[in-house]
């Protein structure tokens, strides 16, 4: 049985190059990422698939991607569907939140059928962070709606439909991004909303989607919690926030260690990160000199981290039957809810 290290890694381009080869059978990630520097048909995904599991020596990793609709979205035309933001079932929950709960289930089951047949069986989605006027709008409309409980009903049918497709659904982003003024890509965000304004809306979609199978952090400074740490470096958030009063009980994922939002050495924040509480290092660049020092930091899956590891991949199954063009009708319907309110949107090509 392989051992596993507890790192996600990127990779460089489409095919992995000999030292990424290399190094992926000495340490063995138990994850790669994909973005669109990796993606150019589906055969070329499922050979880089096929390859990385070789190199590894084991089929039981997870192969992820940022696949979310809208903006974020790594596989496009003209192999894959451009797929309107989460934004648009929000829109349409307004009117008509039955209609909007099965829009939001079939957009992700249309998505979970394409992943899953390039051998893609992780979608780091739903987005359920809460949105606030004023913030950045690096959420913006990836979110579904300013309001917690819609944000938790339609998250959940996200979930739902992702894992009917034989995909795990990644919960993101932990404890809530939607208050920060900044782009964690390019800075760290400081929020300083008082407990109970976290408590009431922030954390609420966390909380209601605690049984996610796998989680993704923010890098978000919350003084109200921790003065000095971010969360996914906070052995307090993660700890008595994120698993003791959010109750998630999965797999929790940094989010790229590689964002400005971090400082430090590689090896000293992959440290650091598991020091906080998470599970799982990721780390999404492609540049090798960065992987070799996260995979010569983290350490091997064992204990209660394997057990959630091993659990997710459980979650795991054959695609469930569902009817394609009815679920393309269901998301058309959203899309063309937001299309009437703020005008044609050229990323949606349901």
């Amino acid at each position: 049985m392989v051992t596993f290290k507890a790192f996600i890694s990127g990779c460089a381009g489409t095919a992995l190059t000999a030292d990424e080869r290399a190094l992926f059978a000495e340490a063995r990630p138990c994850g790669l990422i994909l973005f669109a520097r990796n993606v150019e048909s589906p055969a070329q995904i499922r050979a880089l698939v096929a390859d990385f599991k070789t190199a590894v020596g084991s089929e039981d990793v997870l192969i992820l991607v940022d696949q979310e609709g809208g903006r974020v979205q790594r596989l496009r035309p003209p192999y894959w569907r451009a797929m309107p933001p989460q934004h648009c079932y929000g829109d349409l929950y307004r009117s008509d939140p039955e209609a909007a709960k099965r829009a939001a289930f079939a957009g992700a089951r249309l998505m979970a059928a394409e992943l899953h047949d390039v051998g893609i069986n992780v979608n780091c989605t739903p987005c359920i962070d809460v949105p606030q006027e004023a913030a950045h709008d690096i959420i913006g409309d990836r979110a579904f709606s300013p309001d917690p409980d819609v944000v938790s009903v339609l998250g959940r049918a996200v979930m739902d439909g992702t894992l009917a497709g034989g995909v795990l659904p990644v919960i993101k982003h932990v404890p809530g991004h939607g208050r920060a003024l900044a782009d964690s890509h390019k800075s760290l965000p400081r929020i300083d909303a008082p407990r109970a304004a976290l408590e009431a809306v922030d954390f609420r979609p966390f909380e209601a989607l605690h049984d996610a199978p796998l989680a993704m952090t923010a890098h978000v400074l919350l003084p109200e919690f921790d003065e000095r740490r971010p969360a996914t470096l906070s052995p307090v958030i993660m700890g008595k926030v994120i698993r003791d009063q959010m109750g998630l009980t999965g797999l929790i994922m940094s989010d790229d260690i590689g964002m400005k939002a971090l400082r430090g050495a590689f090896a000293d924040l992959t440290r650091g990160v598991i020091a906080g509480g998470c599970d799982v290092v990721l780390h999404c660049s492609g540049k090798f000199s960065e992987m070799a020092e996260v995979a010569g930091a983290a350490p091997s899956l064992e204990g209660k981290v394997l057990e959630r590891f091993e659990q997710a991949r459980a979650c795991l199954h054959e695609p469930e039957p569902f009817d394609e063009a009815e679920a393309l009708a269901r998301v058309t319907e959203a899309a063309a809810t937001r299309v009437a309110s703020v005008g044609p949107d050229p990323t949606v090509q349901v």
